[in-house]
């Protein structure tokens, strides 16, 4: 689990509640239980990074938003999920920007061995490529957020030596 004196920022709490930041810091949105669902929730990263003026970190969000959202479609959803079990949430701290999914499993992502000529099973490594960091947070009763970190452009922790 991530925690603020690990990262340098905030828990992700159940669920990364927007209501409990500004709208300005924070969105999310619902997403159909369909693989046309990440389409989706790359429309929605790249819309929201441009409003926020983040077009430098486009490229990276989209790809991990699309491969945890592939990743909760797949593995994550109960047969015959309802509307709205997975929900994409994009939250702005002060350095950092999270891209967290929700979804009603309580069972953790497992990176799988590398396999390069496999069509699947590589999502979990892209994602730790392009972000600074990502994990898993269960949320109270059931289900989970799995997140990644992105520095902002410009950003460091701390004095150049």
């Amino acid at each position: 689990m991530w925690t603020e004196s690990s990262a340098g920022v905030q828990p992700l709490w159940d669920g990364l509640v927007p209501e409990r930041l500004s709208s300005s810091s924070a969105t999310s949105c619902p997403l159909p239980p369909r693989y046309e669902a990440v389409g989706d929730a790359r429309r929605f990263a790249r819309t929201t990074l441009h409003a926020w003026d983040l077009e430098e970190l486009q490229d990276g969000i989209e790809l991990v938003a699309s491969e945890l959202v592939t990743n909760a479609l797949r593995y994550a959803l109960p047969e015959g999920a309802a509307h709205g079990c997975v929900r994409l949430s994009l939250v702005r701290w002060s350095t950092r920007v999270v891209c967290a999914v929700r979804d009603p499993s309580s069972h953790g992502p497992v990176a799988k061995a590398p396999d390069f000529v496999a069509e699947s099973g590589r999502g979990l490594h892209l994602v730790e490529s392009f972000s600074e960091t990502w994990g898993w947070h269960p949320l109270t009763g059931t289900g989970k957020v799995v997140w990644a970190l992105f520095r902002m452009p410009g950003q460091n922790d701390g004095p150049s030596h």
